[in-house]
């Protein structure tokens, strides 16, 4: 099911083109913020040598309900590395995710699969692993826990073939998570509130890039989905 389907609100509409449009954002980890092309590049700041400590998550300030869809462009500019992006992202006791009662998170990847918040997240443009480089998916997963839930191929070619931009689409409506890619549904999958906890409602977005990849993000919008159509 594509955005176009549902019914929806414009909530939340950044171009993200410039370093005004990141202001109140919030990074974990150490990253590089550039605009080289009018639209926001990151990059690791720290070797990727160190492993996950050279990784990074950078948060959208909103908090957002339950029900919405996400929206970005996204350009591959150098790889190797992975993408993700967190969402219905909050303390698992219902803190906002920025709360100081939650334990401090770097950008490595256990303080956001096994720390002290619920979020799901969906990894896209996977070429940091030998296997992941050999055999392209985009993978859902589930935290507390990081259950991966669900899997579907990846169309978007290495970086040096890529054609962009790419206009990737993630809806959560209810308990069905739909992602795609220029209009081709990658994954969908029905969360039954119990196999892997109960279901997650509303929170924070965020960005992940796992070191040494590049990659460039425009028109950041978020909707609101007026009613569930499944």
């Amino acid at each position: 099911m594509l955005l176009e389907e549902l019914p929806q609100r414009l909530i939340y509409d950044n171009p993200l083109a410039c370093g005004q449009d990141i202001a109140g954002f919030r990074m974990e980890g150490e990253a590089k913020i550039s605009f080289p092309n009018g639209r926001m590049r990151m990059e690791n700041a720290l070797d990727p040598s160190i492993g996950q400590a050279s990784n990074f998550v950078f948060w959208c300030p909103e908090t957002f309900p339950a029900d919405i869809a996400v929206t970005w462009d996204f350009w591959p500019v150098k790889e190797p590395g992975l993408c993700m992006l967190f969402f219905s992202a909050a303390g698992r006791g219902g803190e906002d995710l920025f709360s100081e009662r939650l334990k401090p998170r770097t950008g490595q990847y256990d303080h956001y699969h096994s720390g002290d918040i619920d979020a799901l997240h969906v990894s896209y443009f996977r070429r940091r692993y030998p296997e992941e480089r050999a055999f392209h998916t985009c993978n859902l997963r589930k935290s507390f826990g990081g259950h991966l839930v669900c899997q579907g191929a990846d169309p978007i070619p290495d970086a040096d073939d890529a054609d962009c931009p790419y206009r990737m689409q993630l809806i959560k409506n209810g308990p069905v998570v739909t992602f795609s890619i220029n209009g081709l549904t990658v994954f969908r999958w029905e969360d039954d509130g119990e196999t892997y906890g109960p279901l997650l409602g509303g929170g924070k977005i965020g960005l992940r890039q796992m070191a040494p990849l590049v990659g460039e993000y425009a028109n950041l919008r978020v909707f609101a989905l007026e009613e569930e159509r499944r």
